[in-house]
C-alpha cells in the first residue's frame, strides 16, 4: 500500500514527474499510480488550457527529452529573419517575433503556425494586413507594432517609400504594410491637393528709403513629387524662402509711389522671379499676391495730406471749369442777342415772366415798352 502513490489528473492538466531530479514520465488525465522505490519523486502540474507550455527549462527539456515531450508538445522556433503567424483553431491569435521559441501543449486547440520569410520580401500581403494593422484584435496589433510598418496613402496623395535609406518607388492611394525586420521603412506622404503658404510682417525698405510692413499670399501643388522629394529637403521652407527673396527684391526696386499706383504690377514681378524656380523643384505656382501693404504712422500722415490736397486741387480745377463754361455760354447768349432783336425781345419777355411769378398783382399803363422800361430802371435797386 505505502508502494504507490496514487495521483489524479485533471482533463486540463498535464502531469510531469521527475525521478531523482530527471524527467521521467509525462502524465495525462487519469489516476495514476507512482512508484515510491527507487528515490526521490517529484511532479510538476501544468495547466493546458494556457496553450503555451511555459517553462524556464523548456528548451532544454526538448532537447534532451525529445521522444518522451514530443507526443505532448509542439514546438515552434523562427530565426532572425522570420517572423511567425500562430493560429488557433484557424483563427490568427499571436505573432512570433524573430528568434523566438514557443512550445504549446496538444490535444488543445489545434494549432498552425505560418513561418514568414521576411528576408525574401518585405511586403505584408493586404489580407494579412487588415488583420494586423487595424484588425479588431487589439492584442495582436499590438504585438505586430514594433514588427511592421503600416501606412494609409489618401487620396490626393503620393508617398515614397525608402527601405535602408533607398529609395523604391512611389506609393498610390491606398494601404501598405511593411516588415520591419533587420530594415529601416520610411514612408513620407506627399500633398497633391492645391495649399496656400503666407509670408507675413516683411519689413522691407523701397526705392526711395520708405519702410513698408507687406503681408504676401501664394497658392501652389506638387506637381513633380519625385522632384519634389530628391531635390530638396523640405521644400515648405524653400518656397517660403524663395517667396520671401522675391518679395524684397520686387518691392526694393520701385518707389512707394510706383508700388502704391499699381499693386498688380508687384505681383507680376513675384510671379516671375519664382514661377520658374518653383518649377525645377516639381512645385507649380497657381498664384501670387501682396494682401497688405501697411505704411508707417507718420508716412501714412503725410500721404493723408497729400490725398486731400491733391483731391482740393481737383475740386478747385471742376470748379474754375465750370465757371468759364458758364461765362461762354453768356457770351454766346450775348453775341446771339446782338445780332437777332427778336431773340432779345424774346430773352425781356422771359424775364419779365420770372419777376411776375413773384408779384400777386401787377397793373400795366402805357403798354409792355413801358413795363420793360420800368423794369430796367429799377433793375439795379432788385439787385
Amino acid at each position: 500500500m505505502w508502494i504507490w502513490k496514487n495521483l489524479d489528473v485533471a482533463d486540463n492538466q498535464r502531469v510531469l514527474v521527475y525521478h531523482r531530479k530527471r524527467l521521467a514520465q509525462v502524465l495525462g488525465p487519469g489516476r495514476h499510480k507512482v512508484s515510491r522505490l527507487g528515490g526521490q519523486r517529484d511532479v510538476e502540474v501544468h495547466e493546458v488550457t494556457d496553450i503555451e507550455f511555459n517553462h524556464s527549462n523548456a528548451k532544454f527539456l526538448l532537447n534532451q527529452h525529445q521522444p518522451l515531450l514530443e507526443p505532448h508538445l509542439q514546438r515552434v522556433e523562427t530565426n532572425d529573419q522570420q517572423v511567425g503567424l500562430v493560429y488557433r483553431d484557424g483563427q490568427l491569435k499571436d505573432i512570433l517575433r524573430p528568434g523566438s521559441l514557443r512550445v504549446y501543449w496538444k490535444g488543445v486547440e489545434a494549432i498552425e503556425v505560418v513561418i514568414i520569410d521576411t528576408e525574401a520580401d518585405h511586403r505584408i500581403d493586404a489580407k494579412l494586413l487588415g488583420k494586423l494593422g487595424r484588425g479588431l484584435n487589439l492584442d495582436l496589433t499590438r504585438a505586430a507594432m514594433g514588427l511592421i510598418q503600416y501606412t494609409e496613402v489618401p487620396d490626393q496623395h503620393l508617398a515614397m517609400l525608402q527601405v535602408n535609406g533607398k529609395f523604391e518607388g512611389m506609393l498610390q492611394p491606398g494601404r501598405y504594410g511593411f516588415w520591419k525586420v533587420q530594415r529601416q521603412v520610411e514612408v513620407k506622404l506627399i500633398d497633391l491637393r492645391l495649399q496656400t503658404m503666407e509670408v507675413s510682417g516683411q519689413e522691407i525698405l523701397t526705392k526711395d528709403r520708405v519702410s513698408l510692413r507687406l503681408n504676401l499670399t501664394a497658392a501652389y501643388r506638387v506637381v513633380d513629387a519625385e522632384a519634389v522629394m530628391f531635390k530638396v529637403n523640405d521644400y515648405s521652407a524653400f518656397l517660403y524662402r524663395e517667396l520671401q527673396l522675391a518679395l524684397r527684391e520686387s518691392v526694393g526696386a520701385q518707389t512707394l509711389d510706383a508700388l502704391l499706383e499699381d499693386k498688380d504690377s508687384l505681383n507680376r514681378n513675384i510671379s516671375e522671379r519664382v514661377k520658374q524656380r518653383f518649377g525645377e523643384y516639381g512645385i507649380g505656382l497657381s498664384n501670387v499676391g501682396v494682401k497688405d501693404i501697411i505704411l508707417p504712422g507718420d508716412m501714412k500722415m503725410i500721404l493723408n495730406k497729400v490725398v486731400e490736397a491733391q483731391k482740393s486741387a481737383e475740386a478747385n480745377l471742376i470748379n474754375r471749369r465750370e465757371e468759364t463754361q458758364a461765362m461762354r455760354s453768356l457770351h454766346n447768349t450775348a453775341k446771339m442777342m446782338d445780332n437777332n432783336p427778336m431773340l432779345l425781345r424774346l430773352k425781356e419777355l422771359e424775364a419779365l415772366e420770372r419777376v411776375t411769378e413773384r408779384i400777386g398783382q401787377i397793373n400795366v399803363y402805357g403798354g409792355l415798352d413801358s413795363v420793360m422800361n420800368d423794369l430796367v430802371r429799377l433793375s439795379p435797386k432788385a439787385n
